[in-house]
């Protein structure tokens, strides 16, 4: 991704399609070397999942018994018990039989001496209570009945209420309690959900995202005396079958996410464009059809564009194909009949600029620079992991931008497999340039009933946005309107912006069909443009998530670096509108 004074995508370089072969000799067999992986890189691609088991609200033992016991009825050692408060001690009915008139009265002793009223993610700790089994109890704030409120806990007159975020209420939870927790949560909050078993699942979706850490390259991972281990949660719930029938496809979903943060958290030494297809193939053992292009594939396929930005790096580029077959007419009919829904990933493992070079402060994070690969992987790996019923096609370009002998220049001119040709202004942005080519592939050959693509493509959509929204382009109005939809239901929110002919006169050139840049104004828009040149009249849409799918803040349900955004957003579209 580009700073947003450089006012461009997220880089670029590409001068014809000649072979990386040539430049290597020496260098590259010590480079060769030093690809070794580090013990464990690859392997921990997949996050190992904590244990999450469900059993009825009913099971759990009243907490005034003397001795603790498990909530499957079995003797044990004493547990964390989290149960939920609303405002005005607002308990649900399975709650108070659990604490009884004790507890209650326990908790209103101590809330009235640190003043807690239930709000919304606000929590009263307390430990080894006195007169309960559990050695500690954690009460969780829920609201009221769906009232806004602003930073200072008044009710907003006039503001709808919002949908309440089981997911960030999970998270929370997940953080108030510690990694490698042993906890029971009693899952009765005072005002219950419409659908209670996705309210469940989505509570869980959000503690395992919320215990994802990106440590194995640590070792000293114990210094201020941390549990090892993974998180044991006992889920108390009102109809278990239920919630673990759909709690299957949330970690499905969550391990997608998960996924998506551990490739955009890796460094690039370790993760370039080779050992990124090579990650790729584990998805294989879900039943995910993956092919991999080599860069004398690609030249035989006239991907100039994608194949000039890589050609300074002695990292050779990538493409690679994903394909998940979950309808039955897509498994029987003709690998060439079935059209698919479609989504392509900008990989740009590392991104310094190229011969346009960035400036040395912030350019580590250009390892985050395939966010939007990484997101295709993950939600390919979600929706075979919950076996959606559905065709998916999943693309991503994978390549290094880098200065060298052979790195394309500023004013050259490639050729993209469209026969369109480019002139390379500034070879910091060529996100657009490697989008170019795997857009046209993927619109040519498989005939998808529509195209998103999503890219740290633009610094300057931040400036526009900051990072509570992606930019949203699109040709399609559906389209646009069921991607807005879903990032509200997910949190993973979209803003659209314009796209028109005005913009799109901005990227034309006086020596080739386009060039790569459109000048000082609009550069978000200009890049989108550019895209929309080589999508072919198939119905599109574009998501810049420069400002969201790395180093995004904070949030109860990430911690991470690497966010993984996009993959509840584009599962939640799928599930939504396209399953069958």
């Amino acid at each position: 991704m580009v700073p947003p004074t450089r006012r461009v995508d997220s880089l670029a370089k590409s001068r014809g399609v000649r072979s990386n072969k040539r430049l290597i000799g020496k260098r590259a067999n010590r480079t060769a070397r030093r690809r070794k992986r580090m013990p464990g890189a690859a392997e921990e691609q997949m996050t190992e999942t904590m244990k999450i088991e469900f059993v009825a609200l009913t099971a759990l033992p009243v907490q005034t018994r003397a001795s603790p016991e498990r909530a499957d009825g079995e003797a044990g050692h004493a547990r964390t018990l989290v149960i939920f408060m609303g405002k005005d001690f607002a308990f649900g009915a399975a709650t108070r039989r659990l604490i009884g008139d004790r507890g209650e009265a326990l908790i209103k002793k101590a809330a009235a001496a640190v003043k807690f009223k239930g709000k919304a993610l606000t929590a009263l700790d307390l430990i080894a209570p006195a007169g309960l089994a559990a050695e500690r109890l954690v009460v969780v704030g829920t609201g009221g009945d769906g009232d806004s409120e602003d930073g200072e806990g008044q009710v907003k007159k006039n503001v709808p209420p919002q949908p309440f975020d089981h997911a960030g209420l999970g998270g929370f939870v997940m953080g108030k309690l510690g990694h490698a927790a042993s906890a029971t949560v009693a899952f009765d909050p005072p005002r219950p959900a419409k659908d209670p078993a996705r309210a469940a699942t989505e509570f869980t979706l959000g503690m395992r995202l919320r215990d994802y850490r990106f440590d194995h390259y640590k070792t000293k991972k114990n210094e201020d005396g941390e549990i090892k281990g993974r998180a044991d949660i006992v889920l108390a719930v009102g109809e278990p079958a239920a919630v673990r029938r759909e709690a299957k496809g949330g970690e499905a979903v969550a391990a997608g996410v998960l996924t998506a943060r551990s490739l955009v958290n890796e460094p690039a030494n370790i993760l370039h464009p080779e050992e990124f297809a090579n990650r790729v193939m584990a998805l294989k053992k879900l039943g995910v059809e993956v092919t991999v292009l080599d860069e004398a594939a690609m030249r035989e396929l006239g991907m100039g564009a994608l194949l000039g930005v890589g050609q300074g790096s002695v990292r050779g580029s990538r493409t690679v194909v994903m394909r998940w077959r979950g309808t039955k007419n897509a498994k029987d009919s003709g690998k060439s009949k079935a059209k698919p829904i479609a989504f392509v990933g900008k990989g740009v493992c590392f991104d310094t600029g190229g011969i346009s070079i960035k400036p040395a402060a912030g350019m580590e994070d250009m390892k985050g620079d395939m966010a939007g690969a990484a997101c295709v992987v993950g939600l390919m790996q979600a929706l075979a992991g919950r076996k959606a019923n559905v065709d998916v096609l999943g693309a991503i370009g994978l390549v290094e931008n880098m200065p060298g002998p052979e790195a394309q220049r500023p004013g050259d001119v490639v050729k993209s497999m469209s026969g369109q040709t480019i002139e390379v202004i500034n070879t910091d942005a060529e996100g657009r340039l490697v989008l170019a080519d795997l857009l046209w592939y993927v619109q040519d050959k498989f005939k998808p009933k529509f195209i998103v693509d999503l890219a740290t493509l633009t610094g300057v959509i931040l400036v526009a946005l900051g990072q509570e929204h992606a930019g949203l382009f699109a040709n399609d109005d559906e389209l646009s309107e069921r991607l807005i939809a879903a990032g509200k239901a997910t949190g993973e929110k979209l803003w659209r912006l314009p796209l028109g002919a005005a913009y799109d006169k901005m990227i034309d050139s006086k020596v080739a069909d386009m060039k790569n840049i459109g000048g000082r104004h609009a550069g978000s828009i200009t890049a989108a443009q550019f895209l929309q040149r080589f999508v072919n009249g198939t119905p599109w849409a574009h998501l810049d998530i420069a400002g969201t799918g790395m180093g995004s803040p904070a949030s109860e349900i990430n911690q991470s670096w690497g966010s993984g955004f996009g993959v509840r957003l584009l599962d939640r579209l799928i599930a939504d509108h396209y399953e069958r």
